[in-house]
């Protein structure tokens, strides 16, 4: 490799630093050099704002899309939200309702809740009241109390009183959801208010997605969720990508009834960093840059050129030079162009610029004023020419806008000023300047032309919030104001009414038949007979007067008026009548009904929810009274219902403490007058009252659909205390215990029978004849089968006050038949009634059925009905309904010659 010599590098140095002194540092380029600065930063600033302006219409534009989405999000949660609410009032009107009125309730909700997948009440926090229940099996039972997912949001709705939308969660039923939970306050005696339960609405989540557009495949954003149990932007990420979170999205709040979410979006394909124009701008700001960079570079170096020339002239030579030399790189930059109007010839002088404007060949430079004022648009030519002609008149000053023709069309916008000078003797003349400002004036109408757009825009969003706003109030169906709008409607009434004389009723209206024509015609029926309810309530509403569908089958009329208002039985009436009158829908005719409860209270005094509760109560009494009617609420009916709820609570209170136990009724042989069975009879052994009979709850019972918990404890204590009497030497060959109706309906009774350890052939269930009535139920005689296969007897109690027949009896084949002591009564005194007992005991004995008659009160019954043929007497002639341990001394003292006395004459 050759060593380079190192006086040849220095030589080489310094002929290159006197070319670059010679050709580029000089003063003649710092204009240049200034100019291209000045280019670069421009060109920096101008490529920065596009990139900008790009990355903010990219934002907008996810931002709006984003919007609607959130819109419909929470339109869609609120409408659910609201749907369930209104079962709430409900409930603590009824908070005993079995599952049947629950589901009827809840069904109804669910056809109006697109996304609602079910609900569920749970009275104490244990679920157990759920609609559909196919499905959420699983859930039936659920303690909120032990789950350690539910307890927490359980418990908060519990302590503030307030609704709780927890979720998304996985649901113990399998998915996920959103759990809308709600308190429910029933009345009570003392505070006013009792913590009842909750009532808990499922959410189907991928519903509630899919109907707010969430997974539209047509929007250009990816979507992120944060905020599980309405925690905001502090919340965990449930739905989207995580990575949109990181990538700098537009982000806004998702209301929420309880708390908030965050969404968060951004372009499917990502941020773009680069505008698409960013090529032809930055080749328009390169091209630009020449334009003013280059010509200042050679104008440089002409002026070099020149002042090699000129160095010999005079010192005011230079000056002119230098002057003219700063005027003309002014003009140059500034694209200005100068003309000058020889007042007196009306002749205009124009440099290249102005020529340049006008689109004339660079050596025209003298024009009539004529030629100027033809290029100018015939809109601003008289302006302009008047500014030009005052101005000159006055020796003012001129300043004016003119759009300039060229081949008929605008070629640019000008912008002219100019002055009035003269000279000694010389002619009076203006000479002014222009430059071209149409890049001014579009950019002004882009910005008109936003300011439009954005308007538009702002209208459109304004029109769209009121549809919203109408549709959140308003029943889609019947176009009614909905339970939302009437609690407003209630709460301004009673803020307003403080000092009001006025009264307030409130019709609470409930259509009867209609779930049997939406059964049987299908919903688009059902529809039709709602929006024929609708018209009908509508027509007969007053000036004043309002009226809302709440959900379901059911509608509210509110009415305030001067004095207690005097027609308002005639009004529901009038309505009742108009609901029964028959409606055509595709040639059927359907026929409902109308079933009404009126709550009336001084506007001063008014509570909105107990007003609606008041009016529930009083459509409760007018449906169990046999509906289509009316009923009032009163204070009567107010205690009667707190009677009621105070028997049901402590019936409720009584099977969680074993306070339900079984009395026995012995019964004899009718020929021996030995003990051979006994009746199994329930007792309340309530812990104020004492001993109660069935009379006392069994209806409040059977309201509470308990009943069949009470049977099948009372059958749990009769097999422990048989067991118990077995074990001391004291055996009952038969106990009959009582079975109700729809607990033989019950298709897991045999599994709860085959969980017992029943002893075989010495139990026997009495049913009432209304239970094997239709010969068509399958599960009935099933359940009969399969109740004799696990050795228990049937017996048929009360025989001969229902409507049994005799091919029921052979189809049914029990063991015994039970004559009532209705028709057992009678046969001392009554030779038809006699006679109507012997047959029967004749049709047992052809049947082979063991005969007992019951109600047995006199030795004389006894007597008679021995000679009969019947083979068991149960009654008080012998003994009555006693407790287990008079059982045991029964059997005990049965034995002796003066108690076998007693019981032949009916003294025991």
């Amino acid at each position: 490799m050759t060593r380079q010599n190192p006086k040849m590098s220095l030589r080489y140095y310094c002929q290159g630093y006197q070319i670059m002194r010679k050709y580029v540092i000089r003063k003649s380029n710092i204009p240049a050099a200034i100019a291209f600065i000045v280019v670069a930063a421009a060109a920096h600033y101008i490529d920065t704002r596009n990139k900008l302006y790009f990355e903010q219409s990219q934002r907008a534009l996810a931002f709006e899309q984003m919007s609607s989405v959130r819109a419909k999000l929470e339109a869609n949660i609120y409408s659910n939200f609201q749907l369930v609410r209104g079962l709430i009032p409900v409930i603590a009107t009824e908070p005993n309702m079995d599952q049947t009125r629950f589901a009827q309730l809840a069904d109804g909700l669910l056809k109006e809740g697109r996304q609602l997948r079910g609900i569920a009440a749970a009275p104490g926090l244990v679920i157990s009241l759920m609609h559909p229940i196919k499905g959420n099996e699983s859930a039936i039972g659920l303690d909120y109390r032990k789950n350690e997912k539910q307890r927490e949001a359980a418990l908060y709705a519990e302590h503030t009183g307030t609704a709780v939308l927890a979720g998304p969660v996985e649901l113990v039923q399998g998915g996920q959801g959103l759990i809308a939970r709600f308190p429910v306050f029933a009345p009570n005696d003392t505070s006013g208010k009792k913590f009842w339960g909750l009532v808990s609405a499922v959410i189907d989540i991928e519903k509630l997605y899919e109907a707010s557009g969430l997974r539209d495949p047509k929007l250009s954003i990816d979507i992120a969720l944060v905020g599980v149990d309405g925690n905001g932007s502090s919340g965990e990420h449930f739905f989207g990508p995580s990575e949109i979170l990181a990538a700098n999205p537009v982000a806004s709040d998702v209301t929420l009834p309880s708390g908030s979410w965050m969404i968060a979006a951004i372009p499917k394909q990502g941020w773009r960093v680069e505008p698409d124009n960013v090529l032809e701008l930055r080749m328009a700001i390169f091209v630009a840059g020449m334009l003013i960079v280059v010509p200042i570079w050679i104008t440089g170096r002409l002026v070099d050129e020149r002042q090699r020339h000129i160095r010999v002239l005079s010192h005011r030579e230079k000056q002119v030079a230098g002057i003219s030399q700063r005027l003309g790189l002014a003009l140059d930059s500034s694209k200005i162009g100068i003309w000058e109007w020889d007042i007196e010839t009306n002749t205009f002088h124009l440099d290249d610029r102005m020529s340049e404007m006008f689109n004339l060949h660079p050596e025209s430079k003298q024009v009539p004023l004529g030629f100027w004022m033809e290029a100018v648009h015939k809109d601003d030519r008289q302006r302009f020419e008047a500014e030009l002609s005052n101005a000159a008149a006055s020796r003012g000053r001129v300043n004016s806008n003119c759009r300039i023709l060229i081949a008929g069309e605008i070629a640019r916008h000008l912008r002219v000023m100019g002055a009035v000078y003269s000279e000694p003797d010389q002619k009076l003349r203006m000479i002014g300047v222009a430059w071209d400002v149409s890049t001014d004036v579009a950019l002004n109408e882009n910005l008109r032309q936003a300011k439009a757009i954005a308007e538009a825009r702002q209208a459109e969003l304004e029109a769209a919030r009121s549809r919203i706003e109408y549709n959140a109030l308003h029943d889609p169906l019947t176009k009614m104001p909905n339970r939302w709008y009437l609690d407003n409607i209630l709460e301004k009434i009673a803020a307003s009414g403080t000092e009001s004389s006025e009264w307030i009723a409130l019709l609470h209206i409930d259509l009867d038949r209609f779930k049997q024509i939406n059964d049987t015609l299908g919903h688009p029926a059902g529809d039709a007979m709602l929006i024929h309810a609708a018209k009908v309530i509508e027509a007969k509403l007053r000036q004043g007067d309002f009226a809302a569908r709440t959900g379901g089958d059911e509608f509210v009329i509110v009415r305030v008026s001067e004095n207690e208002p005097e027609h308002i039985s005639a009004f529901a009436t009038t309505i009742i009548e108009e609901m029964r009158r028959p409606v055509f829908y595709e040639r059927h005719e359907c026929r409902f009904g109308a079933s009404i409860g009126i709550a009336i209270e001084p506007v001063k005094r008014f509570n909105p929810q107990r007003l609606l509760m008041n009016a529930d109560i009083a459509l409760y009494r007018a449906k169990s009274l046999g509906r289509h009617r009316f009923e009032m609420f009163t204070e009567a009916l107010h205690s009667e219902i707190v009677r009621t709820k105070r028997i049901a609570d402590e019936i409720l209170s009584g099977l969680e403490k074993n306070e339900f136990i079984p009395f026995f009724q012995p019964q004899f042989n009718a020929r021996t007058l030995e003990v051979v069975g006994l009746e199994a009879l329930v007792r309340w052994d309530h812990p104020v009252l004492g001993i109660l009979p069935p009379s006392y709850f069994l209806t409040v019972a059977e309201d509470l659909n308990v009943v069949d918990a009470i049977d099948h404890s009372i059958l749990k204590q009769v097999l422990a205390q048989l067991k118990e009497w077995d074990r001391s030497g004291m055996r009952i060959a038969k106990t009959s215990v009582n079975v109700s109706s729809k607990r033989i309906h019950d298709e897991s009774l045999i599994l709860q029978l085959q969980a017992l350890d029943i002893p075989s052939n010495r139990i026997s269930f009495e049913l009432v004849e209304s239970t094997y009535l239709d010969e068509n139920d399958d599960v009935v005689v099933r359940n009969i089968e399969r109740i004799k296969e696990l050795g228990i007897d049937i017996e048929i109690d009360d025989f001969g006050t229902g409507y049994a027949s005799i091919v029921s009896l052979l189809k049914i084949k029990p063991r015994r038949l039970k004559i009532d002591r209705q028709l057992v009564s009678p046969i001392v005194s009554s030779p038809v009634q006699k006679r109507l007992v012997r047959s029967i005991i004749d049709i047992g004995h052809s049947l082979n059925i063991e005969i007992v008659a019951e109600g047995v009160e006199t030795m004389q019954h006894a007597e008679l009905l021995g000679t009969f043929g019947c083979h068991v007497l149960q009654g008080h002639a012998f003994a009555p309904a006693m407790s287990a341990e008079a059982v045991e001394r029964l059997y005990v003292d049965h034995g002796r010659p003066e108690v076998r006395s007693m019981l032949t004459t009916g003294r025991i």
